[in-house]
């Protein structure tokens, strides 16, 4: 079966096939490094993740971009509030965004560009765009003029009037058209900045990424992924700008109990604080819970769902411990594939999943067994799920969720494991009991004893 992606520019759901199927080439829009992490920021990179892992299951090789940026107004805002260099503050926040995106099991891209990296390849961009009549400069800025590229709008699919009006707050008297916005602009001595033709100054936002995309992945490429929220007007500049791409691919927003984040709600949900709530792969989990296209609402008991599904995953898992992983997995990840296969579709790859695991936990031929727990873990993998030892997922979910010691379980377990074995079935049923009061659940299958918290 094909893969098929809905494409936002025309808004429909398209058969993906790249320009050269021996090396897709993906870039998507990363983050800010001013600051930690908030699960809005992670749900591009999980979802572009996932799209990742499905590129290398079906080509040769995958180029995958994903950009940080570390020269912006925030970032200067944050170096002088703390009074320390910006340097300080990206390197901070950005070994902070990998080691959150680890523990969501984010594969890292084939390359990270950094805009600082990059200021010749922007300042040569801004210079070829100026030559084409595109750009212009004007009181020691540099700006794009909207009018000189016709197609402008296309892909937010808005009116001129429209984007004049999402663009007012930028308004100047020295632009030539309302909408038209910066390239370059100049700093202070106090402010980040670098040489130019046109003065002491920095890049504006746009021009960053179409600039490393043309550095590291070429005039035009497959895919350029983001949030939704970048369609207009960061993606739209970039078209403007010169960057070509075949498909354009975004994520829904976040919500958090039907509201949206903000610093004035006080409901920013950090990964890392949540990461002291449940386990990193819970919290991806929950991510993948809504279609990707679609909005997600985050909320806690939406967060412990995750938790418990998991945990029955990987008791089925466990329970298959003895079992050997077939390399043949028949036909039963056909469901699977198709819905990974469908846009991504995620909410039916987790119903494929739990298919797998009924069909396991009750199958009596071993040979099947094996075919079925090679299909879980396949399918696990490609979501970037069920990949841990089960007894390390119970552990560490056992931690977070605060009832008892794994190893008090373990314990009780094998001392039931014995009274059976010795036909002792008060003492097995009385053992049963005590751990039902910790709030474990055992299953008894194909021989193995397995456990799962109860679901609350």
């Amino acid at each position: 079966m094909a893969l098929h992606l809905t494409n936002s520019f025309g808004g429909h759901k398209e058969t993906f096939v790249p320009q050269d199927p021996n090396d897709v080439r993906m870039y998507v829009c990363g983050p800010t490094v001013y600051n930690f992490a908030h699960i809005g920021n992670a749900r591009p990179a999980v979802v572009f993740d996932v799209l990742a892992r499905t590129l290398r299951r079906r080509f040769a090789k995958i180029t995958y971009a994903r950009n940080l940026t570390d020269v912006d107004d925030k970032i200067n805002a944050a170096a002088n509030a703390t009074g320390v260099p910006i340097g300080v503050i990206t390197e901070r926040y950005t070994e902070a965004y990998h080691a959150d995106m680890t523990a969501l099991g984010v594969q890292p891209p084939t390359v990270e560009p950094k805009v600082t990296d990059h200021i010749p390849e922007i300042i040569d961009l801004i210079r070829r765009l100026i030559a084409n009549g595109k750009a212009y400069v004007a009181e020691s800025h540099v700006l794009f003029h909207v009018p000189a590229f016709k197609e402008y709008g296309k892909l937010s699919r808005r009116s001129p009037a429209d984007m004049i009006a999402g663009a007012r707050i930028e308004v100047a008297p020295f632009k030539k058209h309302p909408a038209d916005f910066v390239l370059w602009k100049p700093s202070t001595a106090e402010q980040p900045g670098w040489d130019s033709p046109w003065g002491w100054g920095r890049p504006g936002w746009h021009i960053e990424c179409s600039a490393m995309i043309e550095r590291h992945l070429g005039p035009s490429i497959d895919i350029h992924g983001g949030g939704q929220d970048l369609i207009f007007p960061h993606h739209e500049n970039e078209i403007a700008q010169g960057t070509r791409a075949r498909y354009w691919i975004h994520n829904g927003f976040v919500t958090v109990d039907g509201r949206k984040m903000s610093k004035s709600l006080g409901n920013v949900l950090r990964v890392r604080d949540l990461l002291s709530q449940a386990p990193g792969e819970a919290i991806r989990y929950a991510l993948l819970t809504a279609h990707y296209r679609q909005p997600l609402n985050w909320s806690a008991e939406g967060l412990q769902q995750a938790r418990r599904s998991l945990d029955r995953l990987y008791g089925i898992l466990d329970i298959l411990h003895d079992t050997v992983a077939s390399e043949d997995t028949g036909n039963y990840l056909d469901g699977f594939h198709a819905a990974i296969d469908d846009d991504l579709n995620t909410p039916a790859a987790f119903a494929e999943l739990f298919r797998l695991a009924r069909l396991a936990q009750h199958e009596p031929s071993s040979v099947i067994r094996g075919k079925l727990k090679a299909g879980l873990i396949q399918a696990g993998e490609s979501l970037g799920l069920l990949q841990q030892k089960p007894a390390d997922w119970f552990r560490q979910s056992t931690a977070a969720e605060g009832v008892a010691d794994i190893e008090e379980i373990e314990t009780l377990i094998a001392l039931r494991g014995k009274a059976r074995a010795a036909r002792a079935f008060e003492e097995a049923d009385r053992l049963r009991q005590q751990l039902e009061e910790l709030g474990v659940i055992v299953e008894d299958k194909h021989g193995h004893t397995g456990w799962r918290r109860m679901s609350s």
